[in-house]
């Protein structure tokens, strides 16, 4: 087993190529105008072009302005309420079902997600697909329960 040196290391067979030389006369392919096209910014030296230019024309990120990004279509709406706001419901069990009929939740909504923000004084069943830690706290200090769907 020999080691390998720094005169050893080369590309591999096919990485590389050489470069073009254009403008070498007709025979070579590449001659009179070196693949630049006749006449015009493009054929002259130092033509570069800023990014999203289209020759003057107005370019189609100022033409389409309003349709950027993307819509997500298997997104999931939840419904967020705090514990606060649950107590003043006066409900004995709380889920995305029984917030529709006391209030008023966007139809898109189909989960629901307890906030830990304000107090519970009475005890209750909360149905809920997230709930975060501080709400649990303050629902099972309460004597309630929390039952993750």
């Amino acid at each position: 087993m020999s080691n390998i040196t720094l005169e050893d290391l080369r590309p591999a067979q096919g990485a590389t190529s050489k470069t073009k030389r254009v403008g070498r006369g007709r025979s070579s392919g590449r001659g009179k105008t070196s693949c630049r096209g006749h006449n015009g910014e493009g054929q002259r030296s130092g033509n570069s072009s800023k990014r999203g230019f289209e020759g003057g024309q107005m370019p189609a990120y100022r033409r389409l302005p309003k349709l950027k990004g993307f819509q997500v279509y298997s997104k999931v709406n939840y419904f967020a309420i705090n514990v606060g706001r649950l107590d003043a419901l006066k409900l004995k069990e709380v889920s995305i079902e029984t917030l529709r009929d006391k209030l008023t939740v966007h139809p898109t909504c189909i989960g629901l997600r307890v906030l830990g923000n304000g107090e519970l004084k009475s005890a209750i069943t909360v149905k809920a697909n997230y709930v975060t830690p501080s709400a649990k706290e303050k629902i099972e200090a309460a004597g309630g329960k929390v039952e993750l769907v």
